[in-house]
């Protein structure tokens, strides 16, 4: 006898059309909008396809609605009605010097790659990769800056390798203080950055942002130790 707790696992779902609704649902729940990306990434029996037919059925009978949300992705999309309604609260940025419906500070988020939360990779391409040619990935350990919305840099596992897509000096500051915060409460482990885009660290144009957040100079480029207080980080 093999001590611990055992419980039953429940039994797989035998009728497929009550585990494609069950997909659908789900998909559609986590993500929002769905899209034949976000349908491939994760990973579902059936494909899109089986997605589609079940999503088509639901929206006949009043569920998500068919529209082309999201542009250049096509309009086999759909998204349930409150998720329409949010959509159509935001408006493109006009300028550098705004952010989206007006706000005086944007939503700034960190994130890993792989979560649901990041449309990049999913159900949005990457954009084109800044500097030497490094690509950003859905990789485990990676990260992602989403500021109002926008893919703001990618950090790959254990910094050594970061990659800033917005030109915008305001969104990579937030970005960067908002990954700064997140190592120094001990969230994120330690980071060294060796490249920006290709660059040496301590030589690129965003060198300044990473200094005012509290990395600090170390022989591999710059460095944030975890759960530590601001400042502790220079080396």
């Amino acid at each position: 006898v093999v001590a611990g707790r055992w419980s039953a696992t429940p039994s797989p779902e035998p009728d497929a059309t009550v585990r494609a609704h069950a997909a659908a649902e789900l998909v559609l729940a986590r993500h929002g909008v769905v899209t034949r990306g976000v349908v491939e990434s994760e990973g579902i029996s059936g494909g899109f396809a089986g997605v589609y037919k079940v999503l088509a059925a639901m929206e006949d009978s009043g569920g998500p609605r068919r529209g082309y949300y999201i542009e250049g992705l096509g309009a086999s999309q759909f998204a349930d009605g409150a998720t329409i309604d949010r959509l159509r609260g935001f408006e493109a940025t006009a300028d550098e010097t705004t952010w989206s419906r007006g706000q005086d500070m944007p939503d700034v988020h960190v994130l890993a790659a792989t979560d649901p939360a990041n449309p990049y990779g999913a159900a949005l391409p990457w954009p084109q990769p800044p500097g030497d040619g490094s690509r950003a990935g859905r990789k485990s350990g990676a990260l992602v800056a989403l500021v109002d919305g926008e893919l703001t840099f990618y950090l790959e596992r254990g910094g050594k390798t970061l990659l800033v897509y917005s030109e915008r000096e305001d969104a990579v500051g937030l970005a960067v203080r908002r990954l700064a915060a997140l190592v120094r409460d001990g969230h994120i482990g330690s980071v060294t950055v060796h490249t920006i885009n290709g660059e040496p660290a301590a030589a690129s144009r965003w060198a300044e942002q990473l200094r005012g957040a509290g990395f600090g100079a170390s022989p591999q480029g710059l460095r944030l130790r975890a759960g530590i207080g601001s400042g502790a980080g220079r080396a």
